[in-house]
């Protein structure tokens, strides 16, 4: 028997489960998937924007693993300083991969930064999306305009919610806090602003061709920015997505505004300077015009502008951040890594693995996942004849109990279910999350009772 821990449950942990039980020959193989949070998931459950209901059901494929009979879930387990050391893994199980993601968000690295009024995109996701960490409420409190510093997925998502009115976010799963913030939001004027160029941008033509369905606002392009780029002026060069992402807002600069009560902005060529003050909060964000430096970036001009925004978001990039009692690479923010294998020092550490982004970094959309796993777990069965030669304890589960760990097992995670489904019942909307820590435990425990 070849006993194996996962450390996190979003899309790369499922998939390195997935892929060692679902493998045939011997040894046989079971995995524990551990998770600091009581509900697994992930990135899905708390990233996942909840208007996006088709992509959130991708929970319903991660489930269908989790209930192997050869997965056990055992979630609200931390790893590292406070829970279980990375060193006590290594003694429970043959093998550990590391799954934990990329946990922190990058800074602008600007004067003003850190007033308030302005959050990374991270804090506003976890806020809307009920993650028990985010502590945080008013984001969109006093705010008209807001200022989006990004322009990828995550831009485009945090963009949309605050450019949708409270009937199209009712049916979602939101917690019922952030809807009622949201319903009473005064948010009318929304810029999404890029330092590059409509070619360069990160987000997907699908993420953004959804701004231009939204009943109540209309996409405002200038189409002189727009021009320069010039891959716009003649697209034809550009790979497919790039491609389409130019004709969608080429349609958009060539169309009137409707009218609708909110306006969302898509701008670009624009280097953020320094956010500016207004009343001891931000007030405005102070950008430099940038052009095209003929070699894939951007220079500046010397010439500034200034967007008015009481609320900004800055959407960056993600980073990883080092675990306790693992080798970390502070300058590409991962784990240094060979096929999956971790390396300390430069030489493969037997029995420990990464994958996803704390493997690769944080790039890629959440299918990327999947071959990213896939090479892990290879490396991981190559090794296999030798790791399970390796004393370990029969049932981990068993020592993890007797050293004070209390899991929350699938029942428990299955009790949380229900409570949300209550919770959304009693408010008349769908499925709602439950807010905070203590509702996920008081949820959890009364599997137990």
């Amino acid at each position: 028997m070849l006993h194996v821990a996962v450390v996190g449950s979003g899309p790369s942990g499922v998939y390195s489960a997935q892929g060692l039980v679902q493998r045939s020959g011997p040894p046989d193989i079971r995995v524990d998937v551990l998770d600091r949070l009581p509900c697994p998931y992930g990135l899905v459950r708390y990233g996942v924007a909840p208007d996006h209901e088709k992509i959130k059901s991708l929970q319903n494929n991660l489930r269908t693993v989790l209930e192997n009979e050869r997965v056990r879930f055992l979630g609200g387990v931390q790893v590292g300083p406070g829970g279980v050391p990375v060193a006590r893994l290594r003694e429970l199980y043959h093998a550990v991969v590391y799954c934990v993601g990329a946990a922190t968000d990058r800074h602008l690295g600007v004067p003003g930064e850190d007033l308030p009024g302005s959050w990374s995109a991270t804090e506003f996701v976890s806020w809307y999306s009920a993650h028990p960490d985010s502590v945080t409420d008013g984001f969109v409190a006093g705010a008209r305009s807001a200022v989006v510093i990004g322009i990828g997925n995550v831009a485009v998502d945090v963009t949309r919610i605050l450019a949708r009115g409270a009937p199209e976010l009712n049916p979602t799963d939101m917690p019922q806090a952030a809807l009622s913030a949201l319903a009473a939001s005064e948010v009318t004027e929304i810029s999404m602003v890029g330092r590059r160029g409509p070619s360069q941008a990160r987000f997907t033509t699908k993420e953004l061709r959804e701004l231009g369905s939204l009943p109540e606002a209309d996409v405002v392009v200038d189409q002189a920015e727009l021009a320069l780029d010039p891959a716009y002026l003649d697209p034809s060069g550009l790979p497919a997505a790039q491609r389409r992402n130019v004709e969608v807002l080429r349609g958009w600069a060539a169309a009137a505004p409707l009218g609708r009560p909110r306006r969302i902005r898509p701008r670009f060529f624009l280097r953020p300077v320094e956010l500016l003050a207004d009343g001891g909060r931000v007030g405005a964000v102070r950008f430099e015009r940038t052009v095209p430096d003929g070699e894939g970036g951007v220079t500046g001009t010397g010439r500034f502008e200034e967007i008015e925004a009481q609320l900004v978001l800055r959407s960056v990039g993600y980073r990883g951040v080092p675990l306790d009692g693992l080798p970390f690479d502070p300058g590409r923010g991962t784990v240094p890594q060979l096929a999956g294998r971790v390396l300390r020092d430069g030489v493969v550490s037997p029995g420990e693995y990464v994958a996803g982004w704390i493997k690769r970094g944080p790039t890629g959309v959440i299918g990327t996942n999947r071959p990213c796993a896939k090479e892990t777990v290879t490396s991981l069965l190559e090794d296999a004849p030798a790791l399970v030669r390796r004393e370990v304890v029969e049932d981990p589960l068993a020592a993890l109990l007797a050293d004070g760990v209390r899991p929350v097992e699938w029942a428990g995670w299955q009790a949380i279910e229900r409570a949300e489904a209550e919770l959304g019942a009693e408010l008349g909307r769908g499925v709602v999350k439950l807010p905070d820590w203590d509702a996920l435990w008081t949820a959890a425990r009364t599997a137990r009772s």
